[in-house]
Order: structure tokens, then C-alpha cells, then sequence
């Protein structure tokens, strides 16, 4: 397998409308994220990836774009954006940008033009059905609302949306489309752009047919249907092949079987995937499943793709909340679950305030709450009769807004996060966690994280070692190797609130190691050559002698 540097790379993901608001109206921008880029630089990030900052409605945070062209007023403006490349590159990163072209905004001309009438040279732009039976085409579900058919009156057809209904979807189809689109990415990538994170890009293809669902709830249907391949193809002839840079696709649905035809190295498609088998599919920690998850995808891509590795982002519950514990062991836990996504094969990804141990939030009014996706679910199941209570309290522990409150800086009013009123609420405990005050803990889980990702750095064996698990079947313990030529590194993690001894594992035999990094302030005495006593959430890193 190649050595990259997209392979070697720490990406940090910047929601930029929560990062840090230069001017005082409440939302995150440009200009905060240039005021900061030290603090990423410091951390040891080497890749930015940006979330969308087009113009937009801004009905789903600037997934709805109404020009790939302009910069939407609430992030800046395109000299900015220009600053911002320059800067990130004059600092030795890089940065990469959302492209999001599976839809478009309702406002988008290219909507508004394809919806005037059935004979516009764009009608064919977006995809449209005749009723049946006076009713939608189909039973499907979108991600966002009951049907993704959204019936336009002037023009008597139905639109599908995946999303949410002012989400149209693009017709892939169309080589029309398609070439505006790459015309689109060389725009950017010619701006000095190093890459794009691609939203939902296996839904681009749509299933032929548009038959009724077995299940309309299991929405797998969305994704990974013919035509895919060769639209991502054709992609990267028509654009990718010609730039140094990185991809990264959003893919959900998908097995390490699926997930190879995707990124690897003889496919010419992309260089990496988000698939979702653990954050989609793991609603709380499952230590086996998680363990299955990470053997199936090192063996599924093992010398051929390249995985990528996060357990929180944007559109999901914060990493210490979800799978670690958000209590006594917040710090503890963070700093295991950091090891955890640093030390498994793949690239690994932060999401911003992860390095410093943010916690999700539990607002009490639905009112409180921004994610269109919930507020959505909110008013279908109370207008089926469903206790409005019980149903914020279901839809609470996974709301994408867990992740989206602003990153907490300081102890002044809104974290100082802004001076003006936020465009949503601050996590109430930013008093006690914030960046200040992690600076001045040298234990604190933003130093681990510094001395983490530096060990990766200096080590490829963290990068591309070999994986062994040598704890299957165990609840609790989480014990594996990275093996690169001559070196060999053990990771121990004790992921759960108990002291477990564990004893030396057989397969290294007796050799000699050394401790390189652990989460706890200091290091138990009780510790023997043929034996460890790891307490709760204890996570170490040894480097084993020949």
C-alpha cells in the first residue's frame, strides 16, 4: 500500500457557525476561525475540514445551497475564504471543504428554473413523478420527513428530497448536471481547496424502478444503487486525478464488501469513507460489536482502501456523552476513547471541543433544540397522538444537536464563544470545561490529546502497522497491537467503570516495554511484569521491545 499524506494526516472538523463568532450576532464565522487556527495548528491537526459555507437559506446549517459560487453573509465572504486557504497553508495545514451535491436548496435557480414548468430545459435537472393512484409515487421515507415526495401544485408533478422537503435532489442522470457539478469542484480545488469530505455521495444514484419499499422504514434503499460507481468514476477522470488531495465520503449503508468498491486504490474513486456501522448503528458502547466492526473493516481493506476512524461529528452525540462516561470518569473516558480512534488503522478525524472533553446537552423545550431533522420527527410523532414529554425525551440522547453547541473557550458569558446571544444555547457546564481552563491542567484531555497525536506523528507504526485484537470475547478490555517491521506497540483499554487485572498478554511472550502514554495523572505501583491493574476507563500505550 502507498504512503500518503492524507494517510498520515489528523483531521479536525471546524463547524464554523459554532467554532468562534468574530462579530457579535450570536454564530460562529470566517474571520473566528482565522483568529484560531493556532490553537488547531498547536493541537497537532494537519487537515481542516470545513463544513459548508455557501450560499444558503440555511434551512438545514448550509446543507440546503442555494449558489456553490458565493459564501454564505453569516460565515463571510469569498476574500476570506481566499485568507483562510492562504493562512491554513502558510501554517503548514491543509484544509478540505464539504461538497454537498446530492441536492440543492429549493431557492437554488436551478430548482426554480427546473419547477416553472414541465418543458424548462431544466425540468430534467431534478427528479420528478406523476402521481399514483392520486398519491405519492411511492412508500418511501426520506431521512428527514415521512415521504420525499413533496407535490408542486403549478406544475402537478412530485419532487423527491432525500432530506428535508427544500432539499430537492439532483438527477445524477443528466450529463448536464453532472458537468456543472465538476465545473463546480474545479472552481474550489483551483482556489487551493486540498479536498473534499462528500455528503451522502452514494445516494447520487437512485434506484431504478422507484418501487415500493419491503421496509420504507429501513432506508438503505437511498444508497449504493447501480450507477454509483460509474458516476464517481467519471469524477475522478473528469476532476480528482489532476489535484493533490484528499476525499473523504460520507457512505452510509454500507460493508467493508461495498465500502471497497468505493475507495480502493485500483477504483480510481475515492481515497476514504465514513461508514456508519458504529455511529449509526451503535446507539450506546457494545464492546464485541465494536470489536467485530473494527476486525471486519481491517480485513475487508487490509493493502487495498483506506478507512477512516471517529466516533462523534456534526450529525452525532458527542463521543464522551454517547460511548464514554459524561460523569465521575468524563476526563478519563475522553482520553480512552481519543486512544481508541488514534490507534486503530484509518485516518482519524476531531471533531471540534472533542479535544477538550465537551459533553452533549439535554435541553428541556423543544424550542431549545435547531436540528431540523429532530424537530421534524418531534411534530410527526406528537401529531400521531404520542406524549409530547416522552417524545423530546426519546429524541433528546440522539439529537445532532448534542454536537452542534458552541465550542466553550473561557469561563465569560456564552463561553466565550460571542458577545452577542448565540444561535444556540451554550452547554451549561462550560464554567467547568472550557480551552482556559484545559491549557492550565497539564493533565488536562487537551494536553493528551497534543501528546497523542504527536506520538502519531512520529510513529507510522500508529498509521500503518498491522492490527491484531488480542482481547475478542472480552466485555470490558479492549487489547490490541500495531506491528510495523520491527516494532511492535500494544494498546490497553479498560473501557468500563471497574478495576480489571489483566494478565500480560501470552502471545508477546516476556519482553521488555516501555509505558509511552496512559490517561491517568500517575501510574498505579501495583504493576508486575506478568500482570496490569488498570482502573476505570484506564487506557495505556506500551512500545514492546524485540
Amino acid at each position: 500500500m502507498k504512503k500518503t499524506w492524507w494517510k498520515e494526516a489528523v483531521v479536525y472538523q471546524v463547524y464554523w457557525r459554532s467554532f468562534y463568532d468574530s462579530n457579535g450576532d450570536g454564530i460562529g464565522d470566517l474571520e473566528g476561525l482565522l483568529s484560531k487556527l493556532n490553537y488547531i495548528k498547536e493541537l497537532g491537526a494537519d487537515v481542516i475540514w470545513l463544513n459548508p459555507m455557501y450560499e444558503s437559506p440555511d434551512k438545514d446549517n448550509g446543507y440546503d445551497i442555494s449558489d456553490y459560487y458565493k459564501v454564505m453573509e453569516k460565515a463571510g465572504d469569498m476574500q476570506t475564504v481566499e485568507r483562510l486557504v492562504s493562512e491554513v497553508h502558510k501554517l503548514g495545514m491543509k484544509i478540505i471543504m464539504d461538497l454537498v451535491v446530492n441536492h440543492t436548496s429549493d431557492q437554488h435557480p436551478w430548482f426554480l428554473e427546473s419547477r416553472s414548468s414541465k418543458d424548462n430545459p431544466k425540468r430534467d435537472w431534478y427528479i420528478w413523478k406523476d402521481a399514483k393512484d392520486e398519491k405519492e409515487p411511492n412508500n418511501w421515507r426520506s431521512y428527514f420527513t415521512p415521504s420525499p415526495w413533496e407535490w408542486d401544485v403549478k406544475t402537478g408533478q412530485y419532487y423527491f428530497h432525500s432530506f428535508a422537503s427544500e432539499q430537492p435532489d439532483l438527477n445524477w442522470e443528466n450529463l448536464e448536471v453532472r458537468e456543472e457539478i465538476y465545473r463546480i469542484m474545479r472552481f474550489w480545488l483551483d482556489k487551493g481547496i486540498d479536498g473534499f469530505r462528500m455528503d451522502v455521495i452514494n445516494l447520487l444514484a437512485k434506484e431504478k424502478g422507484y418501487k415500493d419499499a419491503e421496509d420504507p422504514y429501513d432506508l438503505s434503499y437511498l444508497g449504493n444503487n447501480p450507477g454509483i460507481h460509474e458516476y464517481l468514476q467519471e469524477m475522478n477522470r473528469e476532476v480528482l486525478r489532476y489535484y493533490d488531495i484528499m476525499t473523504v465520503g460520507e457512505i452510509p449503508f454500507v460493508t467493508p464488501e461495498d465500502g471497497l468498491l468505493y475507495v480502493g486504490e485500483n477504483r480510481n474513486e475515492l481515497h476514504t469513507l465514513f461508514h456508519f456501522q458504529v455511529a449509526d448503528d451503535m446507539r450506546v458502547w457494545d464492546m464485541l460489536r465494536y470489536k467485530e466492526i473494527q476486525k471486519l473493516w481491517y480485513e475487508g481493506l487490509k493493502g487495498k482502501g483506506w478507512n477512516s476512524q471517529f466516533l462523534n461529528n456534526h450529525d452525532h452525540t458527542r463521543q464522551v456523552t454517547r460511548y464514554g462516561n459524561d460523569g465521575k470518569y468524563r476526563a478519563e473516558s475522553a482520553k480512552l476513547l481519543a486512544t481508541l480512534v488514534h490507534t486503530l488503522p484509518g485516518t482519524p478525524y476531531i471533531f471540534q471541543g472533542e479535544e477538550i472533553g465537551m459533553t452533549g446537552v439535554c435541553f428541556e423545550d423543544i424550542e431549545d433544540y435547531q436540528d431540523i431533522a429532530m424537530k421534524n420527527k418531534y411534530r410527526e410523532q406528537v401529531g400521531l397522538g404520542e406524549a409530547p414529554d416522552k417524545v423530546l425525551r426519546d429524541l433528546q440522547p440522539l439529537s445532532r444537536d448534542n454536537s452542534r453547541t458552541p465550542v466553550q473557550w473561557d469561563v465569560s458569558e456564552n463561553a466565550g464563544f460571542t458577545k452577542g446571544v448565540p444561535w444556540i444555547k451554550v452547554n451549561p457546564n462550560y464554567t467547568v470545561i472550557n480551552v482556559k481552563e484545559e491549557l492550565k491542567n497539564p493533565d488536562s484531555v487537551l494536553h493528551y490529546y497534543k501528546k497523542l497525536i504527536a506520538l502519531r506523528k512520529e510513529n507510522e507504526v500508529m498509521v500503518y502497522g498491522d492490527y491484531d485484537d488480542l482481547s475478542e470475547g472480552n466485555l470490558e478490555l479492549y487489547i490490541y497491537t500495531r506491528t510495523l517491521d520491527e516494532v511492535t506497540w500494544l494498546i490497553v483499554l479498560n473501557h468500563s467503570e471497574n478495576i480489571n487485572k489483566v494478565n500480560w498478554p501470552e502471545k508477546l511472550g516476556v519482553r521488555d516495554k516501555e509505558l509511552l502514554l496512559w490517561n491517568y495523572s500517575s501510574m498505579a505501583n501495583d504493576e508486575s511484569d506478568s500482570k496490569m491493574i488498570l482502573r476505570p476507563f484506564e487506557s495505556r500505550i506500551y512500545q514492546i521491545a524485540r
